[in-house]
């Protein structure tokens, strides 16, 4: 059977963004199409990009629990797939996740459902601090996308003053209107920090961070003391070695406290595990102080991987 497949063609390096050159095209008939015992042979349905995909480009991938792309091999990640033949014992043919489970959208399977779904769940539930009653404000940066979009759900049932989050033209209106956030900031035309200012009066007292750099500053800036920032990626920073959790730029303070406000300092929780989609993607380990006003705490929520790829052993 003749397929079609990409593969990692060169490393395009720790500093610098991803070339069509990095990468190739090639057709083979290599495919076995009668699996070995132990083996399944899986149809792929769905398969998931994603941004944590920039760190297996590295040789160093910066984390423990993601594996680098060799050269010259195919690249892979998440997907869906359906048994086409099987040696491998629980296996039949036709064996698909249970489409019951998502009311037979595959595809949630790989967001909201799935791993990107759990970890912002768990990062505002366990690491958020979020106190129902407070009228904390929460922010979350890359809002639109697979995690920052779940992460917005529980916000909204804890916080009694709903979520504040961002995103870039076109996707402002949605998660305002369809999704029922309090605001949004296009983050492409507005000034920021004006903007944020003006939605978030009180100052941020949660912050979901996807993408690090200048957005982070500038939120961590205007926030509370005593806030919390779940540290769950930063995809502004990949094309870039620097060291993880990443420090702030200079002249980054907190909010300055009110009367009443809770006096303490901002702390960082880091989140891992979500099938590489986590933070630690440069191939810099360590990090470097925050800011002597931020205590930084790390955490292990890790899960698995537990949908179907391509021809892989039991």
């Amino acid at each position: 059977m003749r397929v079609q497949r990409i593969l990692l063609d060169s490393r395009p390096g720790n500093n610098g963004a991803p070339v069509p050159e990095n990468f190739r095209l090639e057709e083979t008939s290599d495919l076995q199409l009668d699996p070995k015992e132990g083996e399944v042979l899986v149809r792929t349905l769905y398969l998931s990009v994603d941004p944590y995909m920039r760190c297996r480009m590295n040789e160093d991938t910066g984390a423990d629990y993601l594996t680098p792309w060799k050269l010259s091999e195919c690249v892979d990640g998440g997907g869906v797939g359906v048994v086409e033949a099987s040696r491998c014992e629980g296996l039949t043919q036709g064996d698909v996740v249970d489409p019951g489970l998502v009311d037979g959208h595959l595809s949630h399977l790989l967001g909201a459902v799935g791993i990107t779904g759990l970890t912002a769940i768990l990062g505002v539930r366990e690491k958020g601090h979020v106190t129902p009653g407070a009228n904390q404000t929460m922010v979350v940066s890359g809002a639109a996308g697979a995690c920052g979009s779940v992460a917005g759900g529980p916000s909204r049932r804890l916080l009694q003053g709903g979520g504040d989050l961002r995103a870039s033209q076109g996707k402002c209106a949605a998660l305002v209107e369809e999704m029922g956030f309090t605001a949004a900031v296009n983050y492409r035309h507005d000034d920021v920090a004006a903007r944020l200012s003006e939605c978030c009066p009180d100052g941020v007292d949660v912050y979901f961070d996807n993408v690090g750099g200048a957005i982070s500053d500038t939120v961590i800036s205007q926030m509370n003391h005593g806030g919390h920032v779940i540290l769950c990626g930063r995809f502004s920073q990949y094309n870039k070695d620097v060291p993880y959790p990443p420090p702030l730029s200079d002249g980054t303070p907190g909010r300055a406290p009110a009367a009443g406000d809770h006096e303490g300092p901002i702390h960082r929780a880091q989140l891992r595990g979500q099938d590489g989609r986590g933070p630690a993607c440069s191939s810099a380990r360590g990090s470097s102080p925050a800011s002597t006003s931020t205590s930084t705490t790390s955490t292990s929520s890790t899960s698995s991987t537990f949908l179907c790829q391509q021809q892989r052993r039991c």
